[in-house]
């Protein structure tokens, strides 16, 4: 054992501490446990004894503002989130925070405070702090797009049973947590189970954060070595040391195409398209056959698709203008490229109903329980928008159906 080995604090002899030498700098790659007090402890006790020259966090510019400024959701313009199409981003991002609150309560730390400690750490110190991870809304981007279309229901169940789960989570989960990913750990077993999805929750990341340490490096490059103190969660430091050690290629080219958001897939546009066509076509025929036919057909479509887009809204315990949005909107899709249905009468409903400090102040504790996303006006707002486009959708496919048996 080294001099330097033997002075370490008592906190750090324990710890999963990596050396990696690349391009003349030294990374020193600390395994942290995303619930711990003891990595909390280890990564302050890092700073206090070495020295660094940089300081690399496994977070994205996002998360990194959350730690900052948790209260920063609060000044949220929901309007604008749902006309831009982020409903369902912000919706998996609520899901996750109740996810870490209830580990939080339950192991007595917030999740992430190891985290905090170094990015405070560097502040403290004057040191450059390098956010390496991934954006958090491009990798559930990935992961949803790298699994099939019947597995997404796996991964919608594992985040809800994460919200609505009420007994405690078990200590083997907390000490699989403290060895894993949080994000792996949110989407419970289905991620171990699926190897595409535990590719783009972790394997990619892995790769993606040796690319920007690398790129971080070589754009402060001054010619000396230099030493980078690196805290990432457990569950990626074998994969992280082996890549930066071996990975190949330019560090900003590879992390720029790891960061691309997954193209969207084409065949529910041309499947929804296709089938309004038909419906259309039908109509058409309707009215080709004989005028009243073709009103009854036209008038099923207005009734199939403005009515359940209208339940859903009701069922979303939505306002009355906001429900005959709905109702309006939904018919005249086809025509209205753009903003969904659900988007409208959401949009309707986030101004006549605007979002209260409070509802933001108690919008986490609110959506664990059944009944909190109907009190909560954030929360309805969202299930607004997602049970009035899945009516539009039936409604579609209903109508469809009608005035087929209709002409045959």
């Amino acid at each position: 054992m080294s001099d330097t080995e033997s002075t370490l604090p008592t906190v750090l002899q324990d710890q999963p501490i990596e050396h990696v030498t690349r391009d003349g700098v030294e990374y020193v790659v600390l395994g942290t446990a995303h619930v711990s007090r003891t990595s909390m402890e280890a990564v302050e006790a890092l700073l206090e004894h070495e020295h660094f020259d940089a300081v690399a966090v496994e977070l994205c510019e996002s998360r990194a503002q959350g730690m900052r400024d948790p209260d920063a959701f609060k000044r949220m313009d929901l309007f604008q989130v749902i006309r831009q199409g982020k409903a369902g981003m912000v919706a998996a991002s609520l899901v996750l925070s109740t996810f870490q609150k209830r580990l939080a309560e339950q192991s007595g730390i917030q999740p992430g405070a190891e985290m905090k400690a170094a990015m405070d750490g560097a502040e403290a110190r004057g040191l450059p702090l390098w956010l390496v991870d991934r954006e958090v809304g491009t990798t559930l981007k990935r992961a949803w797009h790298s699994v099939g279309f019947w597995q997404r229901f796996g991964l919608l169940g594992g985040l809800l049973a994460s919200v609505f789960e009420r007994e405690e989570i078990e200590a083997s989960e907390i000490e699989k947590l403290k060895q894993g990913d949080m994000l792996e750990s949110a989407f419970s077993e289905f991620a171990s189970e699926s190897k595409p999805l535990y590719q783009s929750l972790i394997g990619e990341r892995d790769a993606y954060m040796a690319a920007r340490l690398r790129e971080e490096a070589a754009r402060t490059a001054t010619g000396t070595p230099r030493r980078v103190l690196v805290v990432i969660g457990a569950g990626h430091l074998k994969g992280l040391c082996q890549l930066l050690r071996e990975q190949h290629g330019e560090p900003a080219a590879t992390a720029a195409e790891l960061a691309q958001s997954p193209p969207k897939a084409r065949w529910p546009k041309w499947l929804a398209a296709g089938l309004v066509l038909v419906v259309f076509a039908a109509i058409a025929w309707a009215f080709h056959r004989n005028a009243a036919l073709g009103t009854q057909a036209l008038t099923a479509w207005v009734l199939f698709t403005g009515g359940f887009a209208a339940l859903g809204a009701l069922a979303a315990g939505a306002h009355p203008l906001s429900i005959l949005a709905a109702f309006i909107a939904a018919p005249i899709k086809p025509f209205r490229p753009g903003i969904p249905a659900g988007g409208i009468s959401a949009m309707a409903e986030a101004w006549l109903r605007r979002p209260r400090v409070a509802d933001f102040d108690t919008l986490r504790d609110d959506i664990v329980h059944w009944s909190g996303w109907w009190k909560n006006r954030v929360a309805r707002t969202l299930l607004n928008f997602f049970l009035v486009s899945l009516g539009t959708i039936v409604g579609e496919y209903s109508a469809g159906i009608h005035i087929f048996r209709s002409l045959v």
